[in-house]
């Protein structure tokens, strides 16, 4: 019988997102073993009741190493490639948010030890839409703590007599028509209409691509202009910035970075993995919103990281946590026919290349697809 392991994340405190009882139950109901490390959903107010009352076969387990050690291992969000070799068990099929395509340390140490994984991110169906995305929250929830932050550090932007706000949305994906939309609605509905009772001005959004930003010119006209600046891009290089940070001077003093993009900085890897902003720092569900003077601005920026142009940024890891139970409600209902078809097939290891739209859909997200 296969295994499907359910470990916590052991990220930061403010992530409390675990996968929910009924998509465990769909794997139960498959004939597979659920083993869940102790503790997981309790972020949410679940228990482990909740979860036995769903999946009545589940073993619960006290360590985060049992509930790795199992043929498949689904968790939302991936551990650091240093912890791999600790964690990974040799032929098993790591299920996460892997972003593969610019984590080269993680193929890498996935290579070595003999494992095979499915990036939730890279699930995508015949035409390149995502299977599993929350690119809704990620828009909405970051434009709403852009307009938080903006409203914190310079409110007399939001005066009624101060005119049109401007953001400037790079990127035109799934995530780029979101944030536009969140932008118009200052990132909340409920905040757009008292907001506008109030007599906010109104915000005009500008969707720009990649190629207009590399215009130097182009580029510097548009940031004087821009009250909130969004980067929802999806590179195809890891290695090139497409703002350089000395850019970021052209902006306004009291303009806001708002930053959709999950990159790290990993400036030793090969080729090393640079932010799309350069010098803008990487927030997390702890803390999404940095002041310019932040006294944890360089924590995730590297020294050698040019960052002396600095306007607040809010950035986060994961937007769509700011509201855990309905993110994971959302990823459930895309993933269960994935996870049974994984779990049916017996791990990506022996998904066939040409299957069918499910199959296919794994195949292309899996480590085999980097390398065809």
């Amino acid at each position: 019988m296969k295994t499907l392991g359910i470990p916590r994340m052991h990220k930061e405190a403010g992530e409390r997102r675990d996968f929910l009882p009924p998509l465990l139950a769909a794997a139960a109901a498959h004939g597979v073993e659920v083993v869940m490390e102790r503790g997981v959903g309790s972020g949410m107010g679940l228990t482990e009741a909740d979860y036995r009352a769903a999946v009545p076969g589940l073993r619960v387990v006290d360590t985060r190493a049992e509930a790795w050690a199992q043929d498949v291992v689904l968790v939302l969000r991936s551990p650091e490639a240093e912890e791999f070799p600790t964690l990974i068990k040799p032929g098993s099929t790591v299920v996460a948010m892997l972003h593969l395509p610019t984590r080269p340390r993680r193929v890498a140490a996935l290579r070595a030890l003999g494992a095979f994984a499915v990036s939730l991110d890279g699930l995508a169906d015949d035409e390149g839409a995502r299977l599993v995305e929350n690119t809704r929250a990620v828009g909405w929830n970051g434009l709403e703590a852009a307009f938080s932050a903006l409203e914190q550090f310079n409110p007399w932007r939001l005066e009624p007599q101060r005119g049109v706000i401007n953001v400037t949305v790079m990127g035109a994906g799934q995530v780029g028509k979101h944030a536009a939309e969140a932008a118009i609605k200052y990132g909340s509905r409920e905040r757009w209409e008292a907001w506008s009772a109030r007599g906010t001005p109104p915000v005009t959004a500008s969707v720009v691509g990649r190629r207009i930003v590399a215009d130097p010119q182009w580029l510097a006209d548009r940031l004087e202009l821009t009250d909130v600046l969004v980067d929802a891009t999806q590179r195809d290089r890891s290695d090139v910035e497409l703002i350089p940070n000395t850019a970021l001077h052209r902006l306004p003093a009291h303009a806001v970075v708002c930053d959709l993009n999950v990159d790290p900085y990993v400036p030793s890897g090969k080729p090393p993995t640079v932010r799309g902003i350069e010098g803008i720092p990487m927030g997390s569900l702890d803390q999404f919103i940095f002041a310019p003077d932040d006294a944890q601005w360089m924590r995730t920026v590297p020294a050698e990281v040019p960052h002396g142009a600095r306007r607040a940024v809010v950035s986060c890891y994961s937007w769509p946590g700011l509201h855990p139970r309905p993110c994971m409600e959302h990823y459930g209902r895309q993933l269960e026919p994935l996870l049974v078809r994984l779990l049916e097939r017996g791990g990506a290891g022996a998904l066939p290349r040409d299957g069918d739209a499910l199959d296919r859909a794994l195949w292309r997200a899996g480590l085999s697809a980097l390398a065809a």
